[in-house]
C-alpha cells in the first residue's frame, strides 16, 4: 500500500519564538519511526519534508497529487492558531480523490482532537499516543478493506459525530522497532537526532510527556548494544559523528538507570562520537557523568526548574535545591556547561518567590552568559493540555483559553505585579530571541566581537531585571510609563549592539 507521511511547514511568530508548546523534541523521530516500521512489512512509504524543505503547501499538493497515495498521515504541530492553511490542503485533496484516508499523529492531536476534528472535516482519524504500532495495524486494517472501528490507540467521528475514542497500551520492546527512517533534510540540522528512551518515570505537574503516553506510561529505555548498532549504521551511512538523544529522560530510574547509562558510555567510548543528552537532576551523579563525558557528551539539558523547595513541590518536581546544586557542581567538576530548565515566573509566583529564584540562579552562577541568561530570567510556566496543571487550574476555574485553541491555557497571577514584571521580561527577551534568529540566518551569530556584544547584553538583562525586582521589594509598583520605558529602552539597546 502506497502511504506517504507529511511534517507540514510551521511558522513561529515573534511572540512565541522561544516557546516549547510547538513540539516537543520527542516528537522529531515520529514520522521516522512510522516509515521504519511500514516499510519493514513492505508498504510503500514516502515522507515529504514540509518543514524542513521549506516546501509550500502548493508544492505539497503538487507532491500528494504526482504521488496519488492511499494513507496520507500527517504529523499534527501546534502552531498558536488555527491552521487553516493545513485544514484546507487536506480537504482539497480529499475532495478530489487524490488520498482516500487520512490520520494526524503526534503530541497536539493527541490532546486536541476535539478541536481538530471539528476544524478539519477532512480528517478520518487521530492517532493517540505512540504512532508507529497503531499505524501499522490501521494500515493493515485498511489493506483488508475493514473498517477501524475498535482499533484502540485512535479517535474517529461515529456516524452520529460523537468522537469515539480508545487509548493503545504503551510497548515495552523498544529494541524490537525498527530503526527509524532518516531523510537528507533531517540530517541537515547538523547532528543526528537519536531516541534511546521513552517516558519518565517522574510526573511534574507541567509536563505532558507521560499523559501523551497514556494510563500505562512508564519509562522505557533500549538496550545500549541496540543503540550502539544504530549509531554505527548512521555513522556507515552518513558518516555523521554528533548524536542528540531526544529522551525527555535519558537516565532510567534508580541504581538500574545508571548502570546502564554507564554500560552505554562504554560502548560509545571506542565510536569517537559527541552527543548530548536531557536529564533530572537527581539523575546527575559523579560516576556515570563521568564515564558519558568520558565517552563524548558535550551537551546536557537539566530541569532545574525552580530554586525554591516550595516552588519544586507545587511543580511535583520530585527534586529539591540541594540536588539542583549538586547536579551544577559535577557537570562543571567534568567540563559541561549546563543548558538549563527554569520557570522563573508561576501563576502563583509572588514577589519573594522571585526574590529566591533569582538569588539560587546568582549564587550558582548561572547568569554569566546571555544564551541561558534570556531563558531562565524569562519563561513563564506553559500550561498545556494534558498536563495536572492544566486540568488543576481548570478545576479552579483559573484556566484561560485563547479562541483559538483549546491546547494551550493561561492563569491569571495571583499577584498582578509578577503578572507586569513578567510581561516586561518577556517582551526584552522575545528581542533578544528575534536577533539571535536573525544572527543564525545571516551566519554572522559566530562572527568576531560577538561574545562581547552578547556579555554586553547579558549585563543590560541581569540589570533590568535586578532593578524591576527591587522596585518591587520596595513596596512600588511598576507603572505604565516605567514598563514602556524598560522596554522600549531595553530594545533600542539591544538592536544597537545585535545588529
Amino acid at each position: 500500500m502506497k502511504i506517504l507521511l507529511l511534517e507540514h511547514p510551521r511558522n513561529i511568530d515573534e511572540e512565541n519564538i522561544n516557546d516549547i508548546a510547538n513540539a516537543p523534541l520527542s516528537s522529531c523521530l515520529f514520522t521516522g519511526y512510522i516509515a521504519g516500521v511500514l516499510k519493514q512489512q513492505d508498504h510503500h512509504v514516502d515522507i515529504t519534508e514540509g518543514n524542513l524543505e521549506k516546501i509550500t503547501y502548493e508544492g505539497i499538493y503538487q507532491r500528494i497529487k504526482n504521488c496519488k497515495p492511499k494513507i496520507l498521515g500527517i504529523h499534527m504541530v501546534y502552531q498558536w492558531k488555527s491552521d487553516l492553511e493545513l485544514y484546507h490542503l487536506l480537504d482539497k485533496v480529499k475532495n478530489e480523490g487524490l488520498v482516500s484516508y487520512i490520520t494526524a499523529y503526534g503530541y497536539y492531536p493527541t490532546f486536541a482532537y476535539e478541536e481538530i476534528f471539528k476544524e478539519c472535516s477532512a480528517l478520518d482519524s487521530i492517532i493517540l499516543g505512540e504512532p508507529e504500532m497503531t499505524f501499522l495495524q490501521l494500515v493493515e486494517k485498511l489493506e483488508d478493506h475493514d473498517m477501524h472501528h475498535h482499533l484502540k490507540g485512535i479517535a474517529y467521528r461515529e456516524s452520529t459525530n460523537k468522537i469515539h475514542i480508545a487509548y493503545a497500551e504503551a510497548f515495552d520492546d523498544l529494541d524490537s522497532i525498527p530503526f527509524p527512517e532518516r531523510t537528507v533534510a533531517s540530517l541537515s540540522i547538523g547532528e543526528v537526532n537519536i531516541m534511546g528512551s521513552r517516558g519518565c518515570y517522574g510526573s511534574c505537574s507541567f509536563c505532558y510527556i507521560n499523559p501523551f503516553i497514556g494510563s500505562s506510561s512508564r519509562w522505557r529505555g533500549r538496550s545500549p548494544e541496540n543503540i550502539v548498532q544504530e549509531i554505527d549504521q548512521v555513522i556507515a551511512k552518513t558518516g555523521m559523528r554528533s548524536f542528540y538523544f531526544t529522551d525527555p529522560n535519558f537516565f532510567g530510574p534508580g541504581k538500574q538507570g545508571q548502570e546502564r547509562a554507564i554500560k552505554l558510555a562504554s560502548l560509545l567510548k571506542s565510536r569517537n562520537i559527541q552527543f548530548g543528552i536531557e536529564a533530572r537532576v537527581n539523575d546527575i551523579h559523579d560516576e556515570s557523568i563521568k564515564a558519558l563525558v568520558d565517552a563524548g557528551l558535550k551537551h546536557i539539558l537539566i530541569g532545574l526548574e525552580s530554586g525554591k523547595e516550595e516552588s519544586l513541590k507545587r511543580l511535583n518536581k520530585m527534586t529539591t535545591v540541594e540536588q539542583n546544586e549538586k547536579a551544577l557542581k559535577i557537570l562543571r567538576k567534568y567540563g559541561i556547561k549546563p543548558n538549563v530548565g527554569f520557570i522563573m515566573f508561576e501563576p502563583d509566583s509572588t514577589v519573594e518567590d522571585l526574590r529566591i529564584n533569582y538569588d539560587f540562579l546568582k549564587r550558582n552562577e548561572i547568569l554569566n552568559s546571555l544564551d541561558i541568561t534570556v531563558n531562565v530570567l524569562y519563561h513563564h510556566q506553559i500550561i498545556l493540555q494534558g498536563t495536572k496543571s492544566y486540568k488543576e487550574l481548570k478545576e479552579q476555574g483559573r484556566l484561560k483559553l485563547s479562541s483559538l485553541s483549546t491546547y494551550e491555557g493561561s492563569a491569571d497571577y495571583k499577584n498582578p505585579q509578577v503578572a507586569l514584571f513578567a510581561t516586561i521580561m518577556r517582551e526584552i527577551t522575545n528581542c533578544i530571541f528575534s536577533c539571535y534568529k536573525t544572527l543564525w540566518c545571516n551566519g554572522t551569530y559566530n562572527a568576531v566581537g560577538m561574545t562581547e556584544n552578547y556579555d554586553k547584553v547579558n549585563t543590560m538583562l541581569v540589570h533590568v531585571f535586578e532593578e524591576t525586582l527591587a522596585l518591587l521589594e520596595k513596596g512600588n509598583s511598576i507603572e505604565d510609563s516605567y514598563k514602556a520605558n524598560t522596554i522600549n529602552s531595553s530594545k533600542e539597546y539591544i538592536y544597537s549592539i545585535l545588529k
